[in-house]
């Protein structure tokens, strides 16, 4: 997390910059900024939002952007980074370390490249200084007076700072730099006479004296036209010393300095190293694209990143032949992460500093370190880092070496703020596993069983440290066949356990990883392991966690950050294998709330999709009267978002049913066994017959009438759907009984309504069509369109098949009355059974445009059997035509 100043006002986290909202709020974010650490009294807030007097009611306005600051603070997970914006009174204060704030960290570099001896130091010094200027200071704000005081200061901060480099690059002798340094400043600031002498100055000395001497006289016309006035003393003496000078002024060079030492600080070389061709190639791309390159190998615990780095850093020796420096940050281990000055120190004594010389602050230390390796070809690895600030301090200078940086965490922050390119390294593809496995046992074990070998990867997630363990374990094992260890292995109970060796394995490795995340994203990835289905998106998250989608989305984001979930579709969160049976490990710790919440959000998000997708139907379920409103429950713009969600959806809701069975809460197994319903008529044939029956067995087990009704008229139309008449017959027969028994008129006409048609499909014609009759006459005296349209839908289909055209085409009308206008499926069905029945009375170019119309209407809705049935028609019709 930073602050930034020095451009746009901007709070930046790791997921890149936040929308703080309107200008007034940038601003307080911006005054609270200037004075970290104090406390800034109301008044003063006051005067620096608003542009002129201030209305009756700003204090309450203040108020209001207080506390939403306060809530972005908090929503970006400002604690772990010590940030606080607290009440003092009538005061606020924003409490945190000011090394987050770029004009921060821009004054502390200006002042310690004043107290620079050596020329070189002071410029790497102030380009980094300048480096974090991204526009005009507080950009964004309001134009108050004390605002623009401020944006004025550090204003004129940075122009010293920008002549002071020029003035540091002359010492250098780099009088053409100086020039160019200047000269963009002098063409921004016309007037200003210290940089026009300085750039003038530069330019003699760079062999331009004319160029010099015409940028003399035109600032002087303009001080003339502009302001009325002369050059003063600083432009003046500049002038005379260029009319004195026939040769371009000398400036002092720097002494060589000794001959450094050739650091060789790598690790040993990893053994068996195997694949990664392709990683490996993106990493030579990436290094030799830029100058003094940022690369940062990211990926999950366990997957093999220092090998890689290490393995890389070798092959590739003779591209860096002044020496090659490793730190291991420790920053995912149970051993605290080193010091920033002790692995300072440790790179300053390999490059041949005497212990007598080494600095004593940070600071010093670092500046130190970028001025001796900036003319270096150098390979800096730092290995295991925790986060982007512990990486920054021991980024060398200059162009021609590269730095090497590891880690679980993406790091989006040294990204933005150090061009790093991202090489991320995913789990082993299967035959680089096999290589791997063949580096430990040796190729005749492994060919003697491919198929075991091939399970074996699998089962290990492609995850090098799991292989390595399994490897490790059978290598200890010649009696044992890799067949057995997959037997082993099956067991996801123990798979975790086996997959853990002395003080090595994916256990140990992901609580390093667990361990380092803020409170709020462990709480969740514990929650995970209550999740029924194999992806979340951020609103289950948020009923599991018991917190906002808005902060559900934070810590999923933060935990794919450290690879423990992989956004493999917008919007859905995904861990693999292993991580999956981590958080179930630790499902234990969750707040056992989370299940009841989670069943209770796809309750509620299950209403909203049956609204949206079959709208103006009648909800497949009543709330119990003790379920829980979610925080916010997911919006449906239309038909296919509500069919989409279904099919994301449909392995959570399976597990779901499940676990609300096992845990007794059948109230809610049952519901969840319907809440699909629409996907179900949409993919009739996609098995679907188990779930129904265990909504059935949830139903009969809170003896509620009702629900066995709409289970058992739902479950015969799916059978018989699936040519298991005989079956669905025996739940249909029940079902109308069951409804009247409960009361449910609703309920009673479309249990009688399924019934008829499946009559009607077995040759019961006649039963059928009074039952439909009796189902049309119960759909009315309810008044409900969407059971009246369901009713007359199907007792037009029965008049088709008993030739009765006429009524079938009058039904269908009176069913297009009644149907809302977004029952895009319903109205699409409806066309279908017109179009034929037109067909039957001879009215064909009338039947064909129906036919048509309906066809274009399913294939926008998705709705494939329609689809087929409208052109199997139109093709029969071009055939008697």
């Amino acid at each position: 997390m930073e602050f930034r100043l020095l451009g746009s006002v901007a709070l930046v986290t790791e997921g890149g910059e936040v929308a703080l909202g309107p200008a007034k709020r940038s601003s307080l974010l911006a005054v609270l900024l200037l004075r970290p650490n104090n406390a800034v009294n109301a008044s003063r807030l006051i005067d620096a939002l608003w542009e002129e007097e201030p209305p009756t009611h700003a204090k309450t306005v203040l108020q209001g952007h207080v506390s939403r600051l306060r809530a972005l603070l908090a929503e970006h997970g400002a604690e772990a980074y010590g940030v606080e914006l607290a009440t003092q009174g009538s005061a606020y204060v924003l409490r945190m370390p000011e090394s987050l704030v770029d004009a921060h960290r821009f004054e502390e570099l200006v002042g310690l490249a004043g107290v620079q001896r050596r020329p070189a130091d002071t410029v790497r010094m102030l380009r980094e200084a300048l480096s974090y200027w991204q526009g005009p200071a507080l950009t964004g704000t309001v134009h108050s007076r004390p605002l623009e005081a401020a944006a004025g200061a550090l204003e004129e901060m940075r122009l010293a700072s920008v002549e002071a480099l020029a003035g540091a690059y002359g010492q250098l002798g780099e009088h053409g730099r100086a020039a160019a340094v200047l000269r963009t400043e002098a063409v921004a600031h016309p007037l200003r006479e210290s940089l026009a002498a300085a750039l003038m100055l530069a330019l003699a000395r760079s062999g331009r004296q004319s160029d010099a001497i015409d940028w003399y006289h035109r600032t002087r016309r303009l001080l003339a036209e502009e302001l009325g006035v002369d050059p003063g003393e600083t432009l003046s003496d500049a002038y005379a010393t260029l009319l004195r000078a026939a040769e371009p002024v000398p400036a002092p060079r720097p002494a060589a300095s000794a001959q450094a030492p050739t650091p060789e600080g790598l690790p040993r070389a990893p053994r068996g190293f195997t694949g990664r061709g392709a990683e490996l190639a993106a990493l030579d791309r990436a290094v030799r694209a830029g100058d003094g390159p940022v690369c940062l190998v990211t990926g999950p615990a366990g997957v093999g990143k220092t090998a890689f780095a290490v393995h890389w850093a070798y092959e590739r020796r003779a591209e860096f032949p002044d020496g090659r420096l490793f730190a291991d940050l420790r920053g995912f281990s149970d051993t605290p992460a080193p010091e920033t000055a002790a692995v300072l120190r440790e790179f300053l004594l390999a490059l041949g500093v005497a212990p007598q010389r080494m600095p004593e602050t940070v600071d010093a230390r670092g500046a130190l370190f970028r001025s001796l390796t900036a003319d270096r070809r150098l390979l800096v690895v730092l290995d295991n880092a925790r986060s982007s600030e512990q990486v920054r301090p021991l980024l060398p200078g200059g162009e021609h070496g590269a730095t090497l940086v590891t880690s679980r965490d993406r790091l989006g922050g040294l990204i933005a703020s150090d061009a790093a390119t991202p090489v991320p390294l995913g789990h082993l593809p299967p035959p680089a596993s096999r290589a791997l496995l063949v580096s430990v046992l040796g190729a005749e074990r492994v060919a003697a069983e491919p198929a075991a070998a091939a399970r074996l990867a699998r089962l290990c997630d492609g995850l090098p440290l799991a292989l390595r363990v399994t490897a490790a374990r059978l290598a200890e094992r010649p009696q044992w066949t890799l067949d057995a260890m997959v037997g082993e292995l099956e067991d996801e109970q123990n798979r975790l356990l086996l997959l853990d060796v002395e003080d090595r394995g994916v256990s140990a490795a992901l609580r390093l990883t667990v361990q380092q995340l803020p409170d709020s994203a462990v709480r969740l990835f514990r929650a995970l392991g209550l999740h029924t289905g194999s992806d979340v998106d951020r609103f289950a998250a948020s009923a599991l966690a018991g917190t906002t989608p808005g902060q559900a989305s934070a810590d999923l984001d933060r935990l794919a950050a450290a690879h423990l979930l992989t956004e493999a579709v917008p919007g859905r969160w995904t861990p693999h294998d292993l991580v999956r049976l981590y958080a179930r490990h630790l499902a234990p710790q969750a707040d056992p709330e989370g299940l009841p919440r989670l069943l209770d959000h796809y309750l509620y998000t299950g209403l909203a999709a049956d609204a949206a997708a079959e709208p103006g139907s009648q909800p497949c379920y009543a709330l119990p009267a003790d379920a829980r409103r979610p925080a916010a429950t997911r919006e449906f713009e239309d038909r296919m978002a509500a069919l989409d969600w279904y099919v994301a959806e449909r392995p959570a809701l399976e597990g779901a049913v499940a676990v609300a069975a096992a845990l007794g809460m059948h109230d809610r197994a049952w519901r969840l066994a319907l809440v699909q319903w629409p996907l179900m008529l949409m993919r009739i044939g996609d098995g679907w017959t188990p779930l129904l029956e265990a909504g059935l067995a949830s139903a009969e087990a809170v003896g509620d009438l009702d629900a066995q009704s709409r289970t058992r008229a739902l479950l015969g139309w799916i059978l018989h759907e699936e040519g298991r008449d005989a079956e669905a017959l025996v739940h249909l027969e029940k079902a109308p009984d069951l409804a009247a028994r409960a009361g449910d008129a609703i309920s009673e006409a479309i249990a009688y309504v399924n019934h008829a048609a499946v009559l009607d499909a077995t040759g019961e014609s006649e039963r059928a069509g009074l039952l439909m009759l009796h189902a049309a006459a119960l759909a009315d005296r309810t008044g409900h369109p969407s059971t009246q349209v369901l009713t007359l839908q199907h007792l037009a289909d029965h008049c088709l098949k008993t030739e009765e055209y006429g009524a079938a085409l009058a039904h269908t009308l009176r069913a297009g009355e009644l149907a809302p206008p977004d029952a895009v499926v319903v109205r699409a069905q409806l066309q279908i059974v017109r179009g034929e029945a037109l067909a039957g009375t001879g009215r064909l170019e009338e039947a064909a445009d129906q036919l048509e119309r309906a066809m274009a209407a399913s294939e926008a809705a998705g709705y494939t059997e329609g689809t087929a049935r409208a052109a199997a028609h139109l093709s029969r019709l071009s055939a008697d035509r």
